[in-house]
């Protein structure tokens, strides 16, 4: 039941209190004059003023209301550690039970681990959960956390008491590995910065090292490295990536005995290799109409440093102009082909022929350059077929094809062959241009080829009666393209509609530079989330499946279907967070792969040690407190609103008497007929009053 006075003025309250003023003048003015009925002049106007404020008796039926006490459960990764499980099953029992004992509600909360490597956000559930709830019932929370909370900022006010019980021992211990800094790119064949700590948390057992530690590294699981490193201090290690592309380092510390957990103890990053500048030396035999399509090809690629040399005036040309009058640059062949080779990515031999210009020991020299890794591309004209051809040379050894010394002068259609439709360069050109509307083939004509006789290496385009017209080979370390045929410009120019000109030249100068994505035999894997799509890419007939090992060792066979030409995809779902190996069971010499899954470095394992000191500022300013767990479940109390909510063993939360209202009853105060008794008694007692104080 609830009583109170009310007011239900009959004049809105600056009417109020404009007549209360003018009473008071009156009042005043009384004073002044020397009434003696003043006093019941003053009090005529209270109660003038008490009746048109008109006060009102209100009884209310309430029905009280419990309150209400938030419990957030940590179920982050952390948590599950060691026996915080067990201890915080039994916490989170004996509290409820004990908060129901009082005539509490409870409201439950569970938070495992944030997506995106947010680690554990216990105070935004917390404030999500306060949210939902009348504010006026809250009498405090509850947090059942490790105390690694990674949102304090999130910190909610005006709930009450929040206090957190802490799971752990007092001689947990931990050693984690963090890599602080790490780049997403790295420059092949300079060197890559990796900075990393490692940082030991909590008493550290008899027996274990505190000032040092080995760390083993490896680059996609190839070959391992060893460095010692202080403890708790920032260490940078230098490395070199393998090749283009993604490398997945990673970094593995002992596990000591007694550690918390051996998941920290190993981390990664995912660095991609790439090309600072490439190198290519482009040689013109002489102008033509299809050689600006090569300089513009190189040249609109920011990554590309050209050379570019066209011969103009061979040696055998008689012209009478003396040399000085003229304004030719000297051919710098030993520089070129002796002194500086090795610094080109690619040699481009366009239209080129045998002229004295080059004497056989460069050529020679060009040869060794290909075997240790090199590659020379030979785009091919009527002069290949003739005696002058570069095939009539030293580079025999490592062209994949021999003239016939036929050139076919006639019109036809470049077309891929068998293996062109699986090979990375040539598969899928049909995509890259579209016919004009109406055509019945797919690309323009072109009217030159030179015939040879392959007798190494994959054709992948074909030209006059299925007659080979691009063929790929490796040579030793390196690789070698031949274009038999010096038309690819046309397509350039649009004739007929063109065709994939730049796409294939693309193409083709990439895979000569050993770029990943174009190699014949690959094996990849691309992560989103914890799914991976698996893709196998072969020449071969087909790839049935491949491996992958998960961190802790277990092998799964996961299938491939074909999807294109050459190309097989397969997906696995990870159960966890980890590096999974991906490896073709049939192919022994195709490279395993290595897959991150999750983060490169957990957040939620970065620190696993039970801690209150994170928590406390923040707990002590809502009046609550750290408790923890080993030391027993403390006491629960109900305090007043306002008071302290801690003491020795014992935690409290506020008792908010929330209550709702049933029923509400309002009377007058006083009846209007007693306000204007007492007023005209009050009037009639300053007449008399001063009526005789005038007759005397």
């Amino acid at each position: 039941m609830g009583m109170m006075i009310l007011f239900d003025p009959y004049l809105p309250p600056m009417g109020v209190a404009v007549l209360a003023a003018v009473l008071l003048v009156i009042t005043g003015y009384a004073v002044l004059r020397g009434l003696r009925g003043w006093p019941y002049r003053a009090v005529a106007a209270m109660v003038a003023l008490v009746a048109l404020m008109r006060p009102i008796w209100q009884e209310e039926t309430r029905a009280p209301l419990a309150d209400i006490a938030l419990v957030v459960v940590d179920q982050s990764a952390s948590q599950g550690l060691a026996d915080r499980p067990a201890q915080t099953e039994a916490a989170l029992a004996a509290l409820v039970a004990e908060l129901e004992a009082k005539g509490v509600e409870v409201e439950l909360r569970y938070v495992a681990d944030a997506d995106g490597n947010q680690g554990t956000q216990l105070l935004s559930a917390l404030s999500g959960l306060a949210a939902e709830l009348p504010q006026e019932r809250i009498a405090g929370a509850f947090l059942l956390t490790d105390g690694q909370v990674h949102d304090l900022d999130a910190m909610p006010r005006g709930i009450g008491p929040v206090h957190a019980l802490i799971t752990g021992q007092t001689d947990d211990w931990d050693r984690a590995l963090q890599i602080e800094t790490a780049p997403a790119y790295g420059i092949l064949g300079e060197d890559v910065k990796i900075a990393l700590r490692v940082s030991d948390f909590g008493p550290l057992p008899d027996g274990v090292d505190a000032r040092q530690t080995e760390v083993i590294y490896s680059i996609d699981g190839n070959e391992r490295q060893r460095a010692i490193v202080p403890i708790g201090q920032p260490l940078e290690l230098t490395l070199n990536l393998a090749h283009a592309g993604r490398n997945v380092v990673r970094f593995e510390v002992p596990v000591q005995a007694g550690e918390l957990t051996p998941r920290n103890n190993v981390a990664y990053a995912q660095v991609n290799g790439v090309r600072d500048r490439l190198s290519v030396l482009l040689v013109s035999g002489e102008p033509h109409m299809g050689q600006r399509t090569w300089r513009n090809l190189l040249k609109s690629d920011p990554a590309v440093d050209l050379v570019h040399f066209t011969i103009l005036r061979p040696p055998e040309k008689r012209d009478n102009v003396p040399v000085s009058e003229l304004s030719l640059i000297a051919f710098p062949t030993r520089e070129l082909f002796m002194d500086q080779i090795d610094d080109f990515d690619l040699i481009i031999f366009d239209r080129y022929q045998r002229r004295g210009i080059l004497p056989l020991i460069y050529l020679e020299n060009v040869a060794r350059y290909v075997r240790d890794g090199g590659a020379v591309l030979v785009a091919a004209g009527p002069d290949f077929a003739g005696a002058g051809s570069l095939y009539r040379s030293p580079l025999a050894d490592i062209l994949p094809a021999e003239p016939t010394a036929r050139v076919f002068e006639e019109p036809y259609v470049p077309h891929l062959s068998r293996l062109g439709a699986r090979h990375p360069v040539t598969r899928g050109l049909e995509a890259a241009h579209l016919p004009i509307a109406g055509s019945d083939q797919p690309w323009g004509r072109w009217f030159r080829q030179v015939e040879v006789a392959p007798n190494a290496g994959d054709v992948v385009l074909e030209g006059v009666g299925d007659a080979p017209l691009l063929i790929l080979d490796r040579v030793g370390e390196g690789r070698v393209a031949l274009l038999a045929s010096d038309h690819a410009w046309l397509w350039d120019r649009g004739y007929e509609g063109g065709g994939p000109q730049l796409e294939l030249l693309r193409r083709l100068a990439h895979w000569m530079m050993k770029e990943p994505d174009l190699e014949e035999e690959a094996l990849s894997a691309e992560a989103d989330g914890r799914e991976m799509r698996i893709i196998r890419q072969t020449m071969g007939a087909g790839v049935a499946l491949v491996i992958v090992t998960a961190p802790d060792g277990e092998d799964i066979t996961v299938p491939l279907r074909e999807t294109a030409e050459g190309m097989f995809e397969g997906s696995y779902l990870a159960p966890e967070d980890g590096l999974y190996r991906v490896s073709d069971p049939n192919a022994a010499d195709l490279s395993d792969i290595v897959v991150g899954i999750g983060p490169a470095n957990p957040r939620e394992f970065n620190e696993v040690v039970a801690t209150g000191d994170l928590l406390r500022p923040h707990l002590e300013a809502t009046g609550g407190a750290v408790f923890f767990l080993r030391d027993a479940l403390p006491g629960l109390r109900l305090v007043p609103e306002g008071r302290g909510a801690v003491g020795r063993g014992w935690m409290g939360i506020y008792a908010r008497d929330a209550f709702v209202t049933e029923d509400v009853r309002a009377r007058p105060l006083v009846p209007v007929w007693v306000y204007l008794i007492v007023g005209l008694a009050a009037l009639a007692a300053a007449w008399l009053r001063e009526g005789r104080f005038r007759r005397a």
